[in-house]
């Protein structure tokens, strides 16, 4: 019996969630036995709950194609993390009634952890409420945080941003050290996990001494260690470079960057991890630095993307409908690394049991015994993940980005408050 299908994309965007975007709308429109119409939400799951559902069959087939080289959420993103069953019926009745007022039997969702939570809640109790809803979780995230894939869409293309400007920086850095800055620090996104920070030592290579310490979530951070490590950097190089994970923390959990604000998951507001450790060298060393944050730069630099967190983006969008056309529910697609040497892949399929509400974190081994640097073990995870370039078309010097008509249907239902 053939079923609408309704997409969102959730939580922050990436350089490469349209990507999963585009391999989950020319796959459905592949399936058409299956799927019907396909719908978008506006803004994520709240479009779904607003019932402001976006019509994907006005977009062209040239412009659903040019998704897979633009960057961002081509139909908005959100923060919103649907509660429990118990904590809050109301949302979960009235998703199931936009679902039945306009046929949707598929849902698949576009996003990280939180995502995943909500897409395994919304397959598990849907039958429960009277109507059937297959749940297929696309996974993107730029922490590369969930479990059981070997990464996340959105990180290849982060650690390659990452990696690629702290090698530059870090150049410049070294030619003006003699009279001028010694210390560059550059604050990079990871509330828990340090895959993005530890993108910061391919950097250095065999080709290229650069002198880095990077500060893993996963470490706790000791000012006087890290004081001596920089000190010892630039004694032996006459500059240093440093990468900061946002989520670095002390013993207590505090994070050095913590402003005492939670965001919409209720997870604590983070932002000035650079400054505060620059400022710590300056005052123990009088050394002139300066720092950046990363922050929207990293995950939006479609320019610099790796073409191999593009194919897998895409592979997994493209997969996911597979999966619900076949007949599974509540699965994610995943990646399986077959070799690393080269670095060879395949599409998996997890439960979604076993991937919501779980993070994966930086393996000790991946981090140097002295907690600031990344082993040759991590070397060889991360190098797989940012090979390859797969640039947007240009036009006039500047990437040519797609924007979509995103025109919403007509409501049936009564107006709904989120």
């Amino acid at each position: 019996m053939v079923k609408n299908a309704f997409y969102a994309q959730s939580g922050g965007v990436t350089s490469v969630i349209n990507a999963s975007a585009c391999g989950v709308i020319q796959t459905a429109r592949a399936h058409s036995d299956k799927i019907g119409k396909i719908y978008a939400g506006q803004n994520g799951i709240i479009g779904a709950l607003t019932e402001d559902l976006i019509d994907v069959s006005v977009e062209s087939d040239a412009d659903i194609a040019a998704l897979r080289y633009t960057p961002s959420g081509a139909f908005g993103s959100c923060r919103f993390k649907l509660k429990s069953l118990e904590q809050n019926k109301r949302e979960y009745e009235r998703l199931i009634e936009v679902f039945k007022a306009h046929d949707i039997g598929y849902f698949f969702y576009n996003g990280g952890g939180d995502s995943a939570d909500t897409c395994y809640k919304v397959s598990q109790l849907s039958e429960k409420m009277g109507y059937p809803v297959q749940a297929i979780h696309v996974p993107k995230t730029v922490d590369n945080d969930l479990p059981i894939t070997d990464c996340c869409p959105g990180f290849g293309s982060v650690a390659k941003y990452i990696a690629v400007s702290t090698r530059e920086a870090s150049f410049d850095v070294r030619s003006m050290c003699l009279t001028s800055t010694k210390v560059f620090v550059l604050e990079v996104m990871g509330r828990h996990a340090g895959w993005i920070a530890a993108a910061g030592g391919l950097a250095a290579d065999a080709d290229n001494d650069i002198p880095v310490v990077i500060l893993f979530p996963e470490i706790v951070f000791d000012e006087e260690k890290f004081l001596a490590a920089v000190d010892a950097k630039v004694k032996s190089h006459g500059y240093c470079s440093v990468v900061v994970s946002e989520g670095c923390h002390y013993a207590d959990g505090k994070f050095i960057a913590e402003q005492g604000t939670r965001d919409a998951f209720g997870h604590a507001q983070l932002g000035g991890a650079a400054p505060v450790v620059a400022n710590m060298v300056k005052q123990k060393f009088g050394y002139k630095f300066h720092w950046a944050v990363a922050d929207y730069l990293q995950r939006a630099a479609r320019h610099l993307a790796s073409k191999t967190d593009v194919d897998q983006a895409y592979a997994l969008g493209k997969a996911a409908v597979e999966y619900a056309a076949a007949g599974d529910n509540a699965v994610m697609p995943t990646i399986v690394r077959e070799s690393s040497t080269p670095y060879k892949w395949s599409v998996g399929k997890a439960n979604l049991a076993d991937v919501a509400n779980v993070e994966k974190f930086m393996p000790r081994d991946f981090i140097t015994e002295d907690g600031f640097g990344i082993t040759p073990a991590c070397r060889e995870y991360l190098t797989g993940l940012i090979q390859g370039e797969d640039y947007p078309p240009y036009k006039d010097g500047m990437p040519a980005y797609v924007t979509l008509k995103n025109q919403l249907i007509a409501k049936k239902l009564e107006r709904f408050e989120v």
